[in-house]
Formats: C-alpha cells, sequence, structure tokens
C-alpha cells in the first residue's frame, strides 16, 4: 500500500501505522487499529518523515507530519548528555588513578568546555537541520 494511518498518540508524538495487504480497506484497518476517539489521517507514503532522528518530535499537522523544534530541541540535548556519558566513562576510571588523575581531569575539562559549547549551539538552534548538523560535530 502507498499509504500510511498516522494519529496523534497518548505521549504527545505520532504513531504510523503501516498497513498490510490483508483484504481490508485502509479505512477498515484505522477502524480496527486507531485507538477508539482518536482522531486519525489517511496519508501518503511520501508525507511520513524517512528521516527518524528526532522521530519523538512528530506532530500530525494536516496532511503532513512536521517537526516540533522546541521537542526537537529536548531530545538533542538528550543526546548531547548520553555522549557526553560516553566521553566521560573512561576518564572517570582515569581520574582514579593517582599518576593519570591530573591529565584526566584536564580531558575532562575539554569535554565540558566542549558539550557546553554544545549547548548553547543547540538552544540557538533555528530548525532540525541546523540540530542535525551540531549533533553531527
Amino acid at each position: 500500500m502507498d499509504q500510511r494511518i498516522i494519529y496523534q498518540n497518548d505521549e504527545g508524538g505520532v504513531a504510523v501505522i503501516i498497513p498490510s495487504d490483508c483484504g481490508l480497506t485502509i479505512e477498515e484497518i484505522a477502524a480496527k487499529d486507531v485507538p477508539t476517539g482518536s482522531p486519525y489521517k489517511i496519508v501518503a507514503v511520501a508525507d511520513v518523515p524517512t528521516d527518524r532522528t528526532f522521530r519523538d518530535a512528530w506532530v500530525a499537522d494536516k496532511n503532513t507530519i512536521t517537526v516540533d523544534v522546541a521537542k526537537a530541541k529536548g531530545l538533542a540535548h538528550k543526546m548531547r548528555r548520553d555522549r557526553r556519558a560516553a566521553e566521560f566513562a573512561p576518564l572517570d576510571i582515569e581520574a582514579t588513578i593517582p599518576d593519570r588523575a591530573v591529565a584526566a581531569e584536564e580531558k575532562r575539562q575539554l569535554v565540558r568546555a566542549n558539550d557546553d559549547k554544545l549547548q548553547t549551539e543547540i538552544d540557538a538552534a533555528k530548525d532540525v537541520d541546523d540540530l542535525k548538523r551540531l549533533l553531527d560535530t
């Protein structure tokens, strides 16, 4: 099928149902699978973004899906914090070794400085493309 069923889910995101060729019409599939009382839309496959980087920030808007930039910034900050934690993990261990502690702290300070800069840039980002560019660097 070249159509999808979309609806706003309880968590504020967008659910996308990919109908199978089961002998039911897309309307029958929607009636069966969309939660009772939830408004839904039937859209073309092309109207569903292929980039899922900020999937949790999607919003169903008329017959398309858009990305809520404020929500995307929140997701970008989570990605930034996860990246920082991964960079800190080996340095946290090194910091406990007496002859490596000073060098480890210098490296941790560099990670903090880069993270502070990225945090400011994410807050200033104007759109999703800016956010993706920042996270790719």
